[in-house]
C-alpha cells in the first residue's frame, strides 16, 4: 500500500462545539487520526463521547470548527457549498439508523436513487443479487421486514461505488439476528468493492471485526488501535 493509500483519509486537530457562553459545550476536542484506503473502521464510544457529530463532520452534513479533513488528497474545509455538495454525491455513501426509503418507489427504484448520483454506478442487478434482494426488486418498503429495508438503504449508498461508506447506528434498531446479517452485508461490501468502511457504534463486539478501532470518551480519542486478529462477522457475539 502507498503513502497516500495509508492516509487516504486524514483528520487533523478537529474541534467542534455547540452553544455559546455559559451554555457552550465542546464536543470534539483536537481529534487527529488516519484511515487507510479499504480499511473498515470502528469509531466506537458511549453516548455523548461525540461518535456521531465526528461521522457527521466528516460526510459533510454538519461543519467543523477548526481543523482539517483530507480526503484522498480533496481538503473539505477548503471547499464552498457547491463545492461540497457535489463531492457528498460522488464519493459518500450513507447508511443510517433510520432507513429512509420513498415509499412509493419500489427496491430496485430506491436503489437507482443513488445510482443517478454517479458517473460510474454498480451494476444494479449485480448488486441487488449481493444484497439478497434481487426476489423482492419489485416490492414496496412496507412489504419489507427491517432487516430488508436496511439492505435497500445499504444498496443506495453503495450503488454510487463511494469512495467512503459512513454508517451511524446501522444495526441500532435491529434485532440480534438481524443485525448479524447486516454486519455481514457490510463486511461483505467491504471486501467485493473495496470502499473504505466508517462506522459509529456502541457495540464494543462489532469493534472485533474492524481492521481498525477508535475509541471515544468526552469528545478526544482515547484509544487508536489496529486490529492483528479480526473475527468475521458470523463469529461475533453479544
Amino acid at each position: 500500500m502507498s503513502e497516500a493509500e495509508k492516509k487516504f483519509l486524514e483528520v487533523r486537530e478537529l474541534t467542534k462545539s455547540f452553544g455559546s457562553g455559559d451554555t457552550r459545550q465542546e464536543v470534539l476536542k483536537g481529534i487527529d487520526f488516519t484511515v487507510a484506503k479499504g480499511e473498515f473502521c470502528v469509531l466506537l464510544g458511549p453516548s455523548g463521547s461525540g461518535k456521531s457529530t465526528l461521522l457527521n463532520i466528516l460526510g459533510g452534513i454538519d461543519s467543523a470548527d477548526s481543523g482539517e479533513i483530507t480526503i484522498n488528497g480533496d481538503k473539505l474545509n477548503r471547499m464552498d457549498e457547491k463545492g461540497l455538495t457535489r463531492y457528498r454525491r460522488k464519493h459518500l455513501g450513507y447508511v443510517f439508523q433510520m432507513y429512509n426509503l420513498i415509499p412509493n418507489l419500489n427496491v430496485k427504484e430506491n436503489i437507482e436513487t443513488g445510482a443517478y448520483l454517479s458517473d460510474a454506478p454498480l451494476d444494479i442487478d449485480e448488486l441487488l443479487k449481493v444484497l439478497g434482494l434481487y426476489e423482492h426488486r419489485h416490492k414496496l418498503p412496507n412489504q419489507l421486514s427491517g432487516g430488508q429495508q436496511q439492505r435497500v438503504s445499504i444498496g443506495r449508498a453503495i450503488v454510487k461505488n463511494p469512495d467512503i461508506l459512513l454508517c451511524d447506528e446501522p444495526t441500532g434498531a435491529l434485532d440480534y439476528t438481524t443485525s448479524k446479517e447486516i454486519l455481514r452485508l457490510i463486511e461483505d461490501v467491504n471486501q467485493k468493492y473495496g470502499n473504505t468502511v466508517i462506522m459509529v457504534t456502541h457495540n464494543e463486539a462489532i469493534r472485533q471485526m474492524a481492521d481498525h478501532v477508535i475509541k471515544l470518551r468526552d469528545g478526544r480519542i482515547r484509544h487508536d488501535d489496529l486490529n492483528t486478529i479480526k473475527l468475521t462477522s458470523a463469529e461475533l457475539e453479544w
